[in-house]
């Protein structure tokens, strides 16, 4: 892969973890923080950075994760207002 292609790869990773870290949502936060981790990883992978890669798919993984209990979270208070109309 040449050089031009693995640069803009790492401009669009930092963009995009920049950019989730001026979000107040913090669902959007943390898709478009997954997003520039996972963009990082491949760009790790890349320069043979084996650091850039570990680090980047740990965080990819923890903002999956709550990213699922949220929205686990979200799914039980629904079901629970149906249960209990206030």
């Amino acid at each position: 892969m040449d050089m031009q292609t693995i640069e803009i790869m790492g401009y669009a990773a930092s963009i995009m973890v920049a950019i989730s870290l001026t979000m107040k949502d913090i669902v959007k936060l943390r898709i478009l923080n997954f997003i520039g981790c996972t963009l990082f990883s491949a760009y790790g992978l890349m320069i043979d950075a084996l650091p850039v890669v570990a680090t980047n798919t740990f965080i990819a993984v923890v903002n999956v994760y709550f990213l699922v209990k949220m929205y686990q979270e979200k799914k039980a208070a629904e079901a629970e207002g149906v249960q209990n109309p206030a």
